[in-house]
């Protein structure tokens, strides 16, 4: 079994920074994809970022381009999401996902493992 947990999540002004981390353990592959998405409230899950196994491709939604990065570090089997100037439409849950594949992908479907989620809050 592949467990992922995210963390960084928190309360945080409009404008404001926060980085989350998300660890994968257990039984991982040689070469995966790590993706990022959310769910705000009465919303439906929605993609954020993702990022091929050697990090050299990555997909950010059109929402948070030029506001967030993503980054992984394949020795600690961690992903990150820097979130930069930060708007109250960025409050949601945000899970982590892996793919086992070398390439990425925008769609939830193509994502096989999950983390639990981390709250992330933005105030005006």
């Amino acid at each position: 079994q592949v467990q992922l947990v995210e963390s960084g999540g928190g309360l945080v002004q409009a404008g404001g920074s926060l980085r989350l981390s998300c660890a994968a353990s257990g039984r991982t592959f040689s070469s995966y994809v790590m993706g990022w998405f959310r769910q705000a409230p009465g919303k439906e899950r929605e993609f954020v970022s993702a990022i091929s196994w050697s990090g050299g491709t990555t997909y950010y939604a059109d929402s948070v381009k030029g506001r967030f990065t993503i980054s992984r570090d394949n020795a600690k089997n961690t992903v990150y999401l820097q979130m930069n100037s930060l708007k109250p439409e960025d409050t949601a849950v945000y899970y982590c996902a892996m793919r086992s594949s070398y390439y990425p992908a925008r769609s939830s479907y193509e994502y096989d493992y999950w983390g639990q989620g981390t709250q992330v809050t933005v105030s005006s």
